[in-house]
């Protein structure tokens, strides 16, 4: 079997089923599960990111009680994997939901047809 590229930094091992880093290949978790699940996870507060422009309670920054941003590393090279804007106490979401059985059947139709 082989590795699918599912993002820029993520990779399906069909044969073993599981979420793979594209840069460093360091297995995550089962590919039936979130790859988010497999990653080390940082609830940041926005304003690390984004300054205020102006002085003020309207400062153009967004606000922590309102808004994090919950970025996914890969826990074996340390690329960021994935980032999501979220209110605070919302689950993470669950972004990609792929067919692995249809994936595999396509990699072994692709071999057949060569």
């Amino acid at each position: 079997m082989s590795k699918v590229q599912i993002t820029e930094y993520l990779d399906i091992e069909l044969e073993k089923r599981i979420w793979c880093c594209r840069k460093c290949t360091g297995e995550l978790i089962s590919a039936d599960e979130s790859y988010k699940k497999g990653c080390l996870v940082y609830s940041r507060d926005p304003r690390t990111i984004y300054n205020t422009m102006i002085e003020g309670e309207l400062n153009f920054a967004p606000d922590p009680e309102w808004q994090l941003i919950v970025e996914f590393y890969c826990p074996h090279c340390g690329i960021m994997v994935e980032n999501e804007f979220l209110p605070p106490g919302h689950p993470i979401t669950h972004d990609i939901d792929l067919d692995v059985d249809a994936l595999i059947h396509t990699e072994i139709s692709k071999r057949e047809r060569v």
